[in-house]
């Protein structure tokens, strides 16, 4: 089986090719017995190897030739407050940034608001990159849910593994997308709260569990 390390650099050049990220931006993690792997800072994808993959503890400590994202603090409080989390990611992906600088939630237009977990996608509020602040909000809007929106900044998701945390980013982008074009040609007609209910309910047993 590879390496974790390795297999957290195949799904970080997969951020790049799925049109998620481009150069440094954003940052992906992996839960591992230890605490979690994560991408270091300033790096390129294309450039890493395991070696420059940062080991962090739930403590906030590292290890490694490389200094971690800076944005650490919202992976660590979320593999702290949900042990079903074993992977993070974080973009600031072209549609899903565009909402974000709005700071709109994206209501029920589309069922499949409800693969994340509720009846919609919320915007957490702004802060800083990188700081507490901007952890907690994160983590207030991802209450019960998979995936947000991050204000003036981009998209988060977490998944059992990186393969599903990987396909919920690009999930989410795509539904982003469409909520922008359906809005340039009116007030799309959202699903009512029965309807997202029913749909919810669906969800519960979707795909392989």
């Amino acid at each position: 089986m590879p390496d974790l390390r390795t297999q957290l650099i195949a799904s970080a050049l997969a951020m790049g090719s799925k049109g998620l990220n481009r150069g440094t931006a954003g940052n992906l993690s992996v839960r591992c017995a230890e605490g979690f792997y994560i991408t270091p800072t300033g790096m390129a994808y294309a450039s890493l190897q395991a070696e420059d993959i940062p080991l962090m503890a739930l403590d906030g400590s590292h290890q490694g030739r490389r200094k971690p994202s800076s944005e650490w603090r919202f992976h660590r409080d979320l593999y702290a407050s949900r042990p079903q989390v074993g992977a993070v990611l974080h973009a600031h992906s072209p549609f899903a940034v565009s909402l974000a600088c709005l700071r709109r939630d994206i209501p029920p237009f589309h069922y499949m608001i409800a693969r994340f977990g509720g009846e919609s996608i919320r915007c957490a509020d702004y802060a800083i990159f990188g700081s507490n602040a901007l952890s907690t909000a994160a983590l207030a809007a991802m209450h019960e849910r998979k995936g947000c929106l991050l204000a003036n900044h981009g998209l988060l998701v977490a998944g059992r593994d990186l393969d599903e945390a990987l396909n919920l980013a690009i999930e989410l982008d795509e539904l982003c997308e469409q909520y922008w074009r359906a809005c340039q040609l009116g007030a799309p007609v959202l699903l009512d709260a029965s309807e997202m209910s029913e749909v919810l309910e669906k969800f519960a047993s979707y795909g392989q569990q």
